[in-house]
């Protein structure tokens, strides 16, 4: 019975480690945060293109948005904080 509460803990150890590595390789360059255009104007540009926005961060100096794109589908999707342009993922 140990045993098999072992393997489980280790196997769901695995997939947390597997979940925390998802976001991929995204960074963008350091900003100072004077020059930083804030949050709620990326919020108003997505909300215009249809989006709906849940959730937004800082992750590797960028902004991390959690939400749905214009055709409803979720998005995690990473944003330079200077120009609010969106920046793909390195795969």
């Amino acid at each position: 019975m140990k045993k098999l509460i072992w393997i489980a803990a280790a196997a769901m150890s695995l997939m947390a480690a597997d979940v925390a590595l998802a976001d991929g390789n995204v960074s963008c360059p350091v900003t100072p945060r004077a020059e930083r255009k804030p949050a709620a104007e990326l919020t108003a540009k997505l909300k215009s293109l249809g989006w709906v926005i849940r959730k937004i961060q800082i992750y590797n100096n960028c902004y991390e948005v959690y939400g749905f794109d214009e055709n409803k589908k979720p998005v995690e999707a990473f944003f330079d904080p200077k120009t609010l342009e969106r920046v793909r993922v390195a795969s």
